[in-house]
């Protein structure tokens, strides 16, 4: 305990290092933040959809201290808008302006908890769905389509949200060989709209888990009558046998502590001649925490894997069959969310304040320029565990 409070003091003392050569070698921070945004062609107050406009001159020196949790709040605050925030993000990203401000205390102080802490543990998983599943449905009824799919969509063809979600949750049936009678488990099933349509097209029996309540509750409403039952629990308590597995924006919670261990676990679950679908959000670089915006007011105790750190965790277990990334799709999906989410905040203004109609915009809008600026992926990889005999053809 000692050596760790050592290591703590050490860190703590390089970030305060880290922050006084950054901060306050700069005489300006006003004028170092335009000559920052110059570099992405953002002018502060300018007249275009992504220039910045800034309501509270305290701004520049909250960014400098605070980083990326100061920015977004300072926006949930009205401290600064911008007509198009995903713009703003895409020129952001692309001219890697984040580089420039990373280093403060308060990413600091994530970076030694994820270090110390297993953050995704079974004591701390149910954490995301209290804080964020869980908000009222109306929400998510408002923002996403017909079947409540929260991960992106497959618009190929699709002309509409409704349609890319169909399709999304069709090709990850193909992609599985789904059969009548088959046994599939839905590691994060959410309000299952996946279980429902494989059950009601494809015939097979569907085991979904969640950690939220309220997912499970809508889930086993909407699946009445089906052969598909739906789950509270860790998927490290799984202790069953599949034909499939499928697992659609849950990776990005497990963290890079247990990621081994999820494909252990699903290498347990499934059965040897059978298939697995992995669907992740990806990042460019191995991470071992997320942004501390993202984490402090959308999904705690997450964070984005990298291919490498995916293909670790499953190296000696399965074989890789198919790696598929349409994280573009992910740009069209989050502005479609955002254009109905928009559109009803009416209908939300009663069980939401102004300020949260910021947060959930900025959250969406910036997870748009992300994508845009392809600092982030959308993967869909297929896993064997001893390899298809005669290979496996790609789907798409």
């Amino acid at each position: 305990m000692k050596k760790k409070n050592i290591i703590l003091i050490s860190l703590g003392t390089l970030a305060l290092l880290c922050m006084h050569l950054f901060v306050f070698n700069k005489s300006d921070p006003k004028i170092f933040a335009q000559e920052l945004l110059n570099k992405a062609d953002i002018q502060i107050n300018g007249t275009r959809p992504w220039d910045i406009k800034v309501n509270n001159e305290a701004l520049y020196a909250r960014v400098m201290s605070q980083g990326s949790l100061g920015f977004g709040e300072a926006y949930m605050d009205g401290w600064w808008d911008v007509q198009s925030l995903d713009q703003f993000f895409d020129k952001v990203m692309s001219a890697d302006l984040h580089q420039e401000i990373k280093f403060n205390l308060t990413t600091l102080s994530h970076l030694v908890k994820a270090r110390f802490i297993n953050l995704q543990s079974p004591a701390r998983s149910f954490e995301i769905g209290e804080q964020h599943y869980d908000l009222d449905y109306a929400l998510f009824e408002n923002t996403l389509d017909s079947r409540l799919m929260y991960t992106c969509g497959y618009w190929n063809k699709a002309q509409s949200l409704d349609e890319a979600q169909e399709h999304k949750i069709d090709l990850v049936c193909r992609k599985l060989n789904l059969k009548p009678g088959m046994q599939v488990l839905d590691i994060g099933c959410g309000w299952g709209g996946f279980a429902h349509y494989a059950a009601s097209k494809y015939g097979v029996q569907v085991t979904g888990i969640t950690i939220s309540k309220e997912q499970k509750k809508y889930a086993d409403t909407m699946c009445q009558g089906l052969p598909v039952s739906i789950i509270m629990q860790d998927y490290r308590d799984l202790n069953q046998k599949f034909d499939r597995i499928v697992s659609m924006g849950m990776f990005e919670q497990v963290g890079y502590k247990n990621y081994k261990d999820f494909m252990r676990v699903a290498h347990q679950s499934l059965k040897d001649d059978g298939l697995m679908l992995l669907h992740s959000i990806g990042g460019n670089f191995s991470n071992t925490t997320s942004d501390p915006w993202i984490l402090k007011y959308i999904f705690p105790n997450s964070m984005l894997p990298s291919a490498s750190q995916i293909a670790d965790a499953y190296q000696g277990l399965f074989v890789m069959e198919d790696w598929h990334n349409f994280g573009t799709d992910y740009d069209k999906t989050l502005m479609a969310w955002f254009e109905k989410f928009d559109k009803n905040w009416p209908v939300l203004q009663s069980k939401f304040d102004d300020r949260f109609y910021r947060m959930w915009k900025y959250y969406l809008l910036m997870c748009a320029g992300l994508f845009r600026a392809r600092k982030t992926q959308l993967w869909q990889i297929v896993l064997s565990k001893n390899g298809i005999p005669g290979g496996y053809s790609s789907i798409r």
